[in-house]
C-alpha cells in the first residue's frame, strides 16, 4: 500500500509542471508537506469539461481533494479513511472504485512516498521493529501517482453551503518490482508523462491497457528517520538519508 507521501513543491510549480489550464485551487493554496497522512488535502490534476465552458471540452486542472475515497452512495464520509488505496487487479470491478476509474481519473503529484521494511529486531514489548524508508525519483522530478476521485453530496446541507460537497481521492497500486519490494510488496502505479492526457481523458472509458505491472521508473530508495512515524512531524528533515545510511540512496531499478 502507500500511506504515507511528501509533496513540497509549490502550487505554482505543479500548474506549470503538469500544464495545468483552469487553476481550481485558486483559492487553496497548501503548504509544502513532507508527511502527507490519509484524510490530509492534497493536489489532485484532473481533466473535466468546467460547468460554465462554452466549448464544451475537458480542461486540465489542479484541484485540492481529501485523501480518503468517499463513493458517492456512501452514507458516511468516515468511510474515506479505509479506501486510501486501490489495486490495480481489482480497481475495474470493485464496486467502490470501478465507475471513478471509468469515469473519473486523476494524478496526485509527489516527491516521493514511504514504506516501512520489518526488522528481525524486536522493541520493549517484544513485536519487530520497522525501519521506514523513503523512494523517489533519481533524477529529482515529481513523481504522477495514479489516483481517482469522487464527489460525495452531504445530504444534511443545503446546496448553497460550501461544505455540502466532499470532494476525495485514492492512489491506485501495484505489485512493487526488485528492489522495492524487499521493503513492501506493493507500491503506487506511476503514470509516464507521455500518457498523462489519455489517463485523465474522461472520454477513454475503457482505461485497462494502463493497468499493467510496474516497469522502470528511475526511483531510489533510502532509510529516513522514525520521525516520519509520527504525523505530528513534518519538515525536509524526513526525507534526508541516514547517516548510516550511505547518503546517496540505494538504486532501485
Amino acid at each position: 500500500m502507500c500511506g504515507r507521501f511528501a509533496s513540497a513543491r509549490g502550487k505554482h510549480e505543479l500548474l506549470e509542471e503538469f500544464e495545468v489550464e483552469l487553476d481550481g485551487a485558486a483559492d487553496d493554496e497548501l503548504r509544502p508537506d513532507y508527511n502527507i497522512a490519509p484524510t490530509k488535502p492534497v493536489y489532485a490534476v484532473l481533466s473535466r469539461v468546467p460547468k460554465q465552458s462554452p466549448e464544451g471540452r475537458p480542461v486540465r486542472q489542479l484541484r485540492v481533494m481529501k485523501w480518503g475515497l468517499v463513493p458517492s452512495w456512501a452514507k458516511d464520509p468516515s468511510i474515506g479513511a479505509k479506501m486510501i488505496n486501490a489495486r490495480v487487479e481489482t480497481v475495474a470491478e470493485k464496486p467502490s472504485f470501478r465507475r471513478a476509474f471509468a469515469e473519473r481519473r486523476c494524478l496526485l503529484p509527489a516527491d516521493g512516498y514511504f514504506e516501512w521494511a520489518v526488522l528481525e529486531e524486536t522493541d520493549a514489548k517484544g513485536k519487530p521493529k520497522k525501519q521506514p524508508y523513503y523512494v523517489h525519483p533519481a533524477d529529482g522530478g515529481p513523481m504522477a501517482m495514479a489516483g481517482l476521485y469522487e464527489f460525495w453530496r452531504d445530504r444534511g446541507r443545503p446546496d448553497d453551503d460550501p461544505l455540502a460537497w466532499l470532494t476525495t481521492c485514492t492512489i491506485i497500486t501495484t505489485s512493487a518490482v526488485d528492489e522495492a519490494g524487499k521493503v513492501h510488496d506493493r507500491m503506487p502505479m506511476l503514470i509516464e508523462r507521455g500518457r498523462w492526457a489519455d489517463w485523465l481523458d474522461p472520454g477513454v472509458a475503457d482505461a485497462g491497457e494502463f493497468l499493467i505491472p510496474a516497469g522502470s521508473t528511475g526511483l531510489v530508495i533510502h532509510p529516513v528517520s522514525t520521525a516520519v512515524n509520527s504525523v505530528r512531524n513534518n519538515g525536509p528533515e524526513l526525507v534526508e538519508p541516514l547517516a548510516t545510511g550511505g547518503g546517496g540512496g540505494q538504486a532501485l531499478f
